[in-house]
């Protein structure tokens, strides 16, 4: 049985308070009904279940009511929260996932809840990263799952399961008598998701443990990474309201990649950047020539790079 006390703590940056509420993200499979059965058992009357309803399918209000009643039978308090209003036409999975975590935080910020945990796990990690070296992921991407990140500034969502694996968490929920709700999406052969899960099981020597063990050394690099661009930063770049003036010279090539993203995000703070054109902007300034992506023009001057927002178009 996991530890999950010891588990939350191990990656949150500062100790629990005592009497401190937490809610839990209750989607009512088997992963978030067994990470509700670990935090009833660890903090008896300090949890909230959270259940979002994205209103996607005919069946979710009726599962969200299931939930809350299972919930209701423990004494755990439950509330269901329902993304209302249009629906995108593309990319829906990623803009369900932003409303979910959304709602998730407005409500804790309304009821003086700074942590929010999901009950992501081993497996989930090991299919994240497949996915992500498929699509030719960085450092960044390869560290996968992240234990712990900020929804606002009083709520962070943290991860306590990620070395759990998921047949662990389900013979939890079966043990503590919980009935858990199958999401038709998990086996949708639309999504990467379900090709990666497949080959996992599928492939006895892709250890999802080890896996997960990979994803969490890349993140300590990556950490490192950034402890190396935040001084780079500080040494090798003057950053006005509306200029970045960088000084490339002679650093390693994905230092120079990361500090290059770091200016163009300064000055727009919302770009959506991509890493091969990130890399066709350095290759040109390298080359001499001036560029622009984002709205930001990037012109070499001597052995320094200017960035400054592009000129409005006429």
């Amino acid at each position: 049985m996991p530890d999950l006390a010891a588990l939350l703590q191990s990656i949150l940056d500062r100790p629990l308070i005592s009497g401190e509420p937490i809610a839990i993200a209750v989607s009512g499979g088997p992963d978030s009904l067994a990470l509700l059965d670990l935090a009833h058992d660890a903090w008896p009357g300090r949890i909230t279940a959270l259940t979002v309803d994205h209103a996607l399918r005919p069946a979710s209000a009726a599962e969200a009511a299931g939930v809350a009643g299972q919930c209701a039978a423990r004494a755990i308090p439950h509330v269901t929260l329902t993304w209302t209003g249009e629906k995108p036409g593309s990319d829906l999975q990623a803009a369900a996932r932003d409303a979910r975590y959304r709602l998730m935080a407005d409500w804790c910020a309304g009821h003086a809840t700074r942590l929010l945990l999901t009950a992501h796990h081993a497996d989930d990690q090991a299919e994240t990263l497949l996915m992500r070296l498929a699509r030719g992921s960085g450092s960044t991407g390869l560290s996968g799952i992240r234990p712990t990140r900020r929804l606002s500034n009083t709520v962070v969502l943290a991860r306590p399961l990620l070395t759990v694996r998921r047949q662990a968490l389900a013979e939890i929920a079966r043990a503590g008598g919980w009935r858990p709700i199958t999401d038709p999406s998990n086996d949708n052969p639309r999504f990467a998701r379900t090709h990666a899960r497949r080959l996992l099981a599928a492939t006895p020597w892709l250890d999802p443990a080890r896996m997960a063990q990979s994803a969490a050394h890349l993140a300590e690099a990556e950490a490192a990474l950034q402890w190396t661009e935040d001084r780079a930063w500080a040494g090798n770049a003057v950053a006005t309201a509306t200029s970045v003036t960088l000084d490339a010279a002679n650093l390693p090539t994905a230092l120079v990649h990361r500090l290059v993203r770091r200016a163009l995000l300064h000055l727009a703070p919302t770009a959506e950047l991509r890493g091969p054109e990130i890399t066709t902007l350095i290759n040109r300034l390298t080359n001499a020539e001036p560029t622009t992506l984002a709205n930001i023009r990037a012109i070499p001057k001597t052995n320094l790079w200017l960035f400054t927002p592009a000129p409005p178009r006429r």
